[in-house]
């Protein structure tokens, strides 16, 4: 079962043919989705000792076990060699930890860390570590064959000045030593291209010759008595005395004197010793913790073998490591161990035995890293990261061995190998490994931070510490080794992350970011307490209702630049009843509502509902949208009119992220998968899904319920694009055309009212300043229109309190007085017209108008009050007219005042009337009626 298998597929498929599964057990064969059988069976043949103790001992062993021991213990001393190795191991131990809880998490497939690290923290993570880790092991493999060339040539070249032994046969030189390298490499080649079973037996085979040489070393230790050690003439420095140097076997003196440190210049390469270059060089041996870990797809059981081995390897060579440092440090002089680092061999019962243990790991170190970077680029090409680009590795042979990525692998170790030396990358490769390993312990953490129930690990020994101390480790240890490379490897990644962010397609392995912001989401959420709110702090949260996304993308676009950091849901009401459907079928849309947010580029949420009737729906997500503090205040409606909608989406392709890089498309043409999944725009002799008295009802329940309504018209003339464009910047200078912002916040339909500060008029300016402050309509400029008559003594005095307000709120606007006389005359006109059996109801009303504006002066208590005024539409008509004589230039949109709905519902009709008259021909508009404080003066 792979991670892509649902559970109880697996179930049902493994238990109804119990006969099945048994002959594909021994035939190598596994029953997949829809019966067919595969042969991946048949290359996970490895267990434990043989796919990981054996490459992670001999990758961790390989040269530093016979060359470096005694360097080690010689510059630092005994007591800062074993403290060496307790720090380099707490390091390599604490991703080990993360390692085998993450392997005993679940399937587990190949390519090792970097399958790891890429399903725990997403295809961009893991893809980036995954390319360092490939080339890392491309060049670690280079590396340990130009080791191997470079001490053949050491013993059996002919030297250059001086006379050769009979030994030395093998001419020397640039081109010889490709040559040699390019011999050796292919011998890795074949082993490895045959299959990890034979790469398996041909490393079992080496780790017994290295077995077998370290028993000789420490035999020879017990037996071989005290002798003196003729030093080689590039150990001599600058004429000093030291040529000949003793092994003394078991003496306290002898060990007393080395406990300490004693740091010298390095005979090899010039350079003074430090304790950090000491612990850089000891630390390179230890960064073979995940040879076992690229096996992973050849083994029988990953999550089984792979904690198990790799423990085992780390322990074998943690003891190694220190019983090799004591038994030096007892029986060589200092100057021994400083001045010849191969001296395992002059001290060795057989001194050749020695050196075929230096070539035996050496070659099995080369194989290891070949095998690992070509298990790590076949699942690079099958998860498809790049494209194309990695086409050819995907290709496997019958038993399925993937060949071509072990050919692409081998063709650039040989490239490195043409550069002849590798010195200068040597350190940028160990710290491509420790960077894998950061990578490791960050995924552990994260999804043991994430507390994701599915992450149950059978391998408990771990904790979010060991994870911290893993990271924290690896990262010292990077910028120990090279500051400069440690810093240009992490700026590689993060290259290589973006890359694979803009190219790579979507993966559905599950993001453990969208697990992390889960728990932190619902953490805070829990703290936005409800009852802390303060109207200084407080922003629009809208609710949009849509009926057909096609026709509204620019009003979506609109509100979009109107929320201000606030809360945005685009809410949906389908029309039915779940009693009479066999399932949900709001579940298979959010995939099309998504895909919209995602091709217009707004930050929404998405809410749908079902219900008889669009009233009842709207009032279901007015009750149930959002969590504690963040519901919405602010309930957005398209205008109600006999406007033909149009398809503002046809033609378009929407790229849905429902499908990732494991998903199954049930078809490959991309018409069908990816056009907008909504329905077709209602046409002109269709019925609407409310009627007129429904959506006024709508608009009085928001009210009812405290939600502010804001209603939106002639959004479909609204083009984002070319209206910004026209007020933007270019150069430095303006564009000739200015950007406006017209805002009326006087109630039009209430001539009698004299006050432009009340709970509305302060919601309508707020609402436009926050679409000024937004970062797309910044060059705005807001116009305010303040209606008096000439007549009027208050004229100045409004003006002046206007722009006084204003200035406290800290609102730019240009205020513009407009004189209405004749407007309102209209109006009083027809009032006094009436007859006289209407005195009465006349002066109810009054009395009435007067309750509503002590009502109004209490903001806490909200009524629902006739409208008393009885509008013609000869007045209504005049203040459109007025609005659109004192348009120019023309506004990108209009605010205004929209009045509250009349309590009796038999005047909805005339009140949507009032309203279409009032708003007919002035382009994009909303009309915006607001029931809660939001402006404050307070600091």
């Amino acid at each position: 079962m792979s991670e892509k298998t649902p559970l109880l597929h697996y179930r049902l498929t493994s238990s109804a043919s119990p006969d099945t599964n048994d002959a594909s057990k021994h035939s190598g064969t596994t029953v997949g989705r829809g019966g067919r059988g595969s042969k991946d069976k048949t290359t996970q043949k490895l267990g434990v000792v043989f796919g990981v103790v054996t490459p992670t001992l001999l990758s961790m062993f390989s040269v530093v076990v016979f060359l470096r021991i005694g360097f080690v213990v010689g510059q630092a001393g005994l007591y800062q060699a074993i403290g060496m190795y307790l720090v380099a191991y707490f390091i390599i131990t604490m991703t080990v930890l993360s390692v085998c809880a993450i392997s005993t998490n679940g399937a587990l497939d190949a390519g090792g860390a970097y399958y790891m690290i890429s399903r725990a923290l997403g295809p961009e993570f893991g893809g980036s570590i995954g390319i360092m880790f490939f080339f890392a092991n491309v060049c670690g493999s280079a590396l340990y064959i130009l080791g191997l060339v470079e001490a053949v040539i050491s013993a059996f070249g002919i030297p250059e000045g001086g006379a050769a032994g009979l030994h030395q046969v093998l001419p020397s030189g640039y081109f010889w030593s490709l040559l040699y390298g390019t011999v050796l490499l292919f011998l890795c080649f074949i082993v490895c291209l045959v299959g990890a079973n034979i790469y398996s037996k041909a490393t079992f085979i080496i780790l017994i010759i290295v077995a077998a040489v370290l028993t000789s070393v420490f035999t020879s230790f017990f037996i071989v008595g005290p002798v003196v050690v003729i030093l080689p003439d590039v150990a001599v420095l600058n004429g000093t005395s030291w040529q000949a140097l003793n092994y003394t076997g078991f003496k306290l003196d002898t060990l007393e004197d080395n406990l300490l440190p004693s740091y010298t210049v390095d005979y090899t390469t010039g350079s003074m010793m430090t304790f950090t270059t000491v612990f850089a060089v000891m630390f390179n041996g230890c960064t073979g913790i995940m040879a076992g870990s690229n096996m992973s797809g050849d083994l029988k059981n990953p999550s089984y073998s792979i904690p198990r081995g790799t423990i085992v390897a780390v322990i074998i060579t943690f003891i190694t490591y220190n019983l090799l440092s004591l038994l030096s440090a007892w029986t060589c002089e200092r100057h021994l161990l400083q001045r010849d680092y191969s001296f395992l061999g002059d001290i060795n019962v057989w001194p050749p035995l020695v050196t075929v243990g230096i070539y035996s790991s050496a070659m099995s170190a080369s194989m290891s890293n070949l095998i690992g970077a070509s298990r790590i680029l076949y699942a690079l090409s099958k998860d498809n990261l790049f494209g194309g680009v990695l086409a050819l590795a995907r290709k496997t042979s019958s038993n399925g061995n993937p060949w071509a990525a072990v050919l692409v692998s081998w063709l650039l170790v040989q490239v490195v190998l043409f550069s002849g030396k590798l010195n200068t990358i040597a350190s940028i490769v160990t710290i491509f490994f420790l960077l894998v390993y950061t990578a490791v312990n960050m995924a552990c953490l994260a999804l043991e931070w994430a507390s994701a129930p599915n992450f149950r690990p059978s391998f408990r020994c771990f904790t979010w510490h060991t994870c911290t101390l893993g990271i924290i480790g690896c990262l010292v240890m990077m910028f120990l080794i090279n500051a400069i490379y440690a810093f240009a490897s992490i700026a590689f990644m993060l290259l290589l992350l973006m890359i694979i962010h803009y190219i790579g397609p979507i993966s559905n392995w599950g993001y453990i970011s969208q697990a992390l912001i889960f728990h932190q989401v619902r953490k805070y959420l829990l703290r936005l307490d409800v009852r802390k709110d303060h109207v200084k702090f407080w922003r629009p949260q809208l609710l949009l209702m849509v009926a057909n996304p096609r026709s509204c993308t620019s009003l979506l676009t609109f509100i979009n630049d109107l929320k201000k950091s606030g809360l945005f849901v685009l809410g949906h009401v389908k029309l039915d009843v779940l009693d009479r459907l066999p399932f949900d079928p709001l579940q298979s849309r959010y995939d099309s509502w998504l895909s919209l947010v995602d091709h217009l580029n707004i930050k929404a949420f998405v809410n749908l509902t079902m219900a008889d009737s669009v009233r009842q729906g709207i009032q279901n997500l007015l009750f149930i949208t959002g969590f504690g503090g963040m519901r919405p205040n602010t309930l957005v409606l398209g205008f109600y009119d006999d406007c033909i909608p149009q398809d503002h989406l046809q033609g378009k392709v929407l790229r849905s992220r429902g499908y990732g890089l494991d998903a199954v498309r049930p078809s490959k043409d991309p018409s069908e998968q990816r056009t907008p999944g909504f329905p077709n725009v209602r046409g002109a002799d269709d019925p609407k899904d409310l009627q007129e008295e429904e959506y006024v009802s709508v608009i009085a329940d928001a009210v009812k319920m405290g939600k502010n309504v804001t209603l939106a018209r002639y959004f479909s003339q609204f083009n984002r694009e070319e209206v910004l464009k026209s007020g933007r910047k270019i150069g430095g200078n303006r564009s000739r055309k200015t950007l406006f912002v017209d805002v009326w916040p006087l109630n039009l339909l209430r001539p009698d009212s004299h006050g432009y500060v009340d709970t509305c008029s302060l919601f309508l300016l707020q609402l436009a300043c926050v679409l000024q402050e937004s970062r797309a309509w910044s060059q705005a400029k807001l116009r305010l229109y303040l209606c008096v008559e000439d007549g009027c003594s208050l004229k100045k005095k409004e003006e002046t309190k206007l722009r006084a307000m204003l200035k406290e709120l800290r609102i730019s606007a240009h205020v513009q007085m407009v004189a209405w006389d004749q407007v309102v005359a209209l109006h009083w006109h027809k009032q006094e017209g009436k007859e006289v059996g209407n005195v009465v109801e006349s002066a109810l009303n009054e009395e009435l108008r007067e309750r509503i504006e002590e009502d109004d002066q209490e903001p806490d208590i909200q009524k629902f009050p006739n409208n008393a005024t009885q509008l013609t539409d000869d007045y209504i008509c005049a203040v459109n007219n007025m609005i659109r004589r004192h348009g120019a230039p023309q506004p990108a949109v209009r605010f205004l005042y929209l009045p509250r709905p009349p309590a009796d519902s038999s005047r909805y009709l005339a009140y949507l009337n009032h309203l279409d008259l009032l708003s007919r021909d002035l382009g994009p508009t909303l009309l915006i009626h607001g029931v809660t404080p939001v402006i404050t003066t307070d600091l």
